[in-house]
C-alpha cells in the first residue's frame, strides 16, 4: 500500500470517508469551489488541495474541523431542500465567522427539527475523539456474542459510514 492509499484509509476511520469525497460533495452542493471552501472553513488552498488527494491526513485544528462539520450540515438541508438562498447564504457567512466552539453554527430558526444526520454526526465525532475505528471494531467483536445491539450500535456509530448509521438512527429514533 503506498502512502497516500494509506492516508486515505486514515481519512476514512478519523472523518468516515476520505476528505476529498466529503468536500467534493460539500463543495458540489453549496456550489462552492475548492478555494471558496477553503476559505469557508478557514484553510489555505493549497491545505486544503493536500488534504483532498490524501497527502496530508488530518486537520490539525479543531476549529476547522468544527467548520467542516457544520458545512456538512448544511449541505445536508440544502439537499433535503430545507434552506432557500438567503438562508444558505447567511448560514454560509456564520460557519465562515465561527470560532469553532462547541456550538450551533447555523441559526436554529431556520431549521424546523434537527436533521438526524446532524445528531448522528454528533455521536460520530464523539466515538472518533476517543477511538479510532479499528478500536471501536474490537470492541464491538468482543461484546458482540453477549450483546448483540450494543455491537450494532458502536459499529454503526463508531466506526460506520454517516449515511450507514444515519439509517440505523432513523430505524431505531
Amino acid at each position: 500500500m503506498d502512502q497516500t492509499e494509506s492516508n486515505l484509509r486514515q481519512q476514512t476511520e478519523l472523518y468516515g470517508e476520505p476528505l476529498g469525497v466529503l468536500m467534493r460533495r460539500i463543495g458540489g452542493t453549496l456550489g462552492l469551489t475548492q478555494a471558496r471552501l477553503a476559505e469557508a472553513i478557514g484553510l489555505s488552498a493549497p491545505m486544503l488541495s493536500q488534504l483532498m488527494s490524501g497527502q496530508r491526513v488530518k486537520i490539525g485544528n479543531p476549529a476547522v474541523v468544527s467548520r467542516l462539520h457544520s458545512l456538512d450540515e448544511l449541505a445536508g438541508r440544502v439537499a433535503e431542500g430545507a434552506l432557500d438562498e438567503t438562508e444558505i447564504t447567511a448560514a454560509l457567512d456564520q460557519i465562515r465567522g465561527s470560532t469553532g466552539a462547541f456550538t450551533k453554527s447555523v441559526p436554529t430558526a431556520s431549521v424546523a427539527r434537527p436533521a438526524a444526520r446532524t445528531v448522528v454526526r454528533e455521536i460520530q465525532d464523539l466515538f472518533r475523539a476517543v477511538a479510532s475505528a479499528d478500536e471501536v471494531q474490537r470492541a464491538a467483536g468482543l461484546i458482540g456474542a453477549e450483546s448483540p445491539g450494543l455491537a450494532e450500535l458502536l459499529l454503526a456509530y463508531g466506526a460506520g459510514r454517516t449515511d450507514d448509521a444515519v439509517a440505523h438512527y432513523e430505524r431505531h429514533h
